[in-house]
């Protein structure tokens, strides 16, 4: 098989071999990175060096920016390897990115419970998805290796999705809106002398010789910690829809960046996206229970059908994995914003009855409420 995909096209990047995309140029590589770090630096140093708050119409500006740049990207991906590894790119990338939008809600409960100042706050973002960038390509790389040597991951990483469904769904009935100090968090406090209030955007200070960490430091270590989490959760996940490295990588990166954008730009929406856990639990599960069908289709688990494989029940294709991921996506962001609006229209006629003594009239009711 590898042979007669390997005469198929003279071009490197077609060739794949065990699941992989092993013929990419190291230059193909190289650059991706160069336009990653690029990326990266134009936020460092244009926007986060000097803190400001932004715009609206910056956050919006940029956002489209960097999801025109992974849309363009994926297009390209479809141009030179055709529809399948485009599908995948897109299926992962917009997965991941729903997976960071939900980080995002985690990110607030941060700065707001260490009272992060608003000029602040674009740099602590920026350095927490630097940080999930270097873990998660770590994270890639591991998974892949493991891939490759250990038919039988499949099976872990499908359990997995599924527990992690699970805990998206139930953390979406429970409506969490605190943040609890992990032991990393609580150690770090007790072992360094730490200042009481924030210095600028320092992260070390000196005071009196001794030297001081501050919270800008402490709310570092937290989304550091936070985002270990993220990339155990978002890594089987992606592997789930492709087992291409290269997919895997660009995928993550590009629903990375433009995050920090993009949580000024619908900072006040998230609050209104009440069903989103709902909607990656469903994703996380689908992702799971198609991971367990490819270990089946795999299997080399000698209790496991005398391991022999199992193609009883076929794979799920590509293109369904991107219509589910999206279709459900789409129902959750229409019923999520119902939700709210009939919500804050109850709220508000809570509020006018309240005002009125109870004489307000339901709309729904034709203002018949009140009469004698």
């Amino acid at each position: 098989m590898r042979e007669a995909l390997a005469e198929e096209t003279s071009d490197p990047l077609s060739n794949r071999s065990g699941g992989l995309f092993v013929d990419v140029p190291l230059w193909v590589w190289g650059a991706t990175v160069g336009v990653i770090l690029l990326m990266l630096a134009v936020d460092y140093v244009g926007h986060v060096r000097s803190p400001h708050e932004p715009t609206l119409r910056e956050s919006s500006w940029w956002s489209a920016g960097y999801v025109g740049i992974a849309l363009v990207f994926g297009v390209l991906v479809w141009a030179v390897w055709g529809s399948t590894y485009g599908a995948e790119y897109f299926a992962g990338y917009v997965t991941e990115k729903s997976l960071s939008v939900d980080n995002l809600f985690v990110f607030v409960l941060i700065m707001a419970s260490f009272r992060v100042p608003r000029l602040y706050q674009q740099k602590v973002l920026l350095i927490g998805i630097t940080i999930a960038l270097v873990l998660r390509t770590a994270f890639i790389f591991v998974g892949a290796a493991m891939i490759e040597n250990l038919s039988w991951i499949f099976y872990i990483f499908g359990g997995f999705l599924i527990y992690t469904a699970w805990t998206q769904i139930r953390a979406g009935a429970q409506d969490e809106d605190e943040y609890h100090e992990n032991r990393v968090l609580r150690w770090t406090r007790r072992v360094f002398p730490t200042t009481d209030d924030y210095v600028g955007d320092k992260m070390v200070v000196r005071r009196d010789g001794t030297r001081f960490i501050t919270p800008m430091l402490i709310v570092m270590i937290a989304i550091g910690t936070a985002d270990i989490i993220f990339a155990v959760d978002s890594i089987p996940a992606i592997f789930g829809l492709t087992q291409e490295t290269y997919l895997v990588f660009t995928a993550n990166a590009f629903s990375l960046l433009g995050l920090r954008q993009l949580f000024f730009l619908i900072d006040g929406l998230l609050d209104k996206l009440v069903y989103l856990s709902y909607g990656l639990g469903v994703i996380l599960g689908f992702i799971g229970i198609k991971l367990l069908i490819h270990a089946l289709h795999t299997n080399e688990v000698a209790f496991i059908n005398g391991g022999e494989h199992v193609t009883v029940v076929p794979e799920i294709g590509t293109w369904v994995s991107l219509g589910v991921i999206v279709g459900t996506l789409a129902v959750t962001t229409v019923l999520s914003l119902r939700r709210t609006r009939r919500d804050e229209a109850a709220s508000a006629l809570a509020a006018s009855r309240a005002a009125t003594h109870g004489l307000a009239a339901d709309p729904d009711e034709g203002g018949a409420e009140g009469r004698p």
